[in-house]
């Protein structure tokens, strides 16, 4: 399964499955099929994914394989869709996925 992330003032974010309910885990969503990200939540999730980033990044190497995964970090994967909040926060608009 993919989520792809829509909406009016950003282009579509696709993401694999797990990468995808792993971002809305960390937003505070339920990593439904489908579902709304309104636009009072998204600073709370913009702020939730760079915590989250920051925590990662500063995590103690000698367990960094309990905290970040092997290849790509939650930056690369995040930060899209980060762009995608932050425009869609500005123009007032939700982003949607599932539908």
């Amino acid at each position: 399964m993919l989520y792809k992330f829509k909406s009016k003032n950003a282009g579509d974010v696709i993401m694999f499955e797990a990468n995808g309910r792993h971002i809305l885990q960390t937003i505070g969503k339920d990593p439904a099929a489908k579902g709304i990200i309104e636009v009072s939540q998204m600073a709370a999730a913009i702020d939730a994914l760079k915590a989250a980033i920051l925590m990662e990044e500063s995590a103690d190497p000698e367990h960094a394989d309990t905290i970040k995964p092997e290849g790509l970090g939650l930056r690369q994967r995040a930060v899209p869709f980060i762009d995608m909040l932050q425009r869609n926060l500005a123009a007032g608009s939700d982003v949607v996925w599932g539908v």
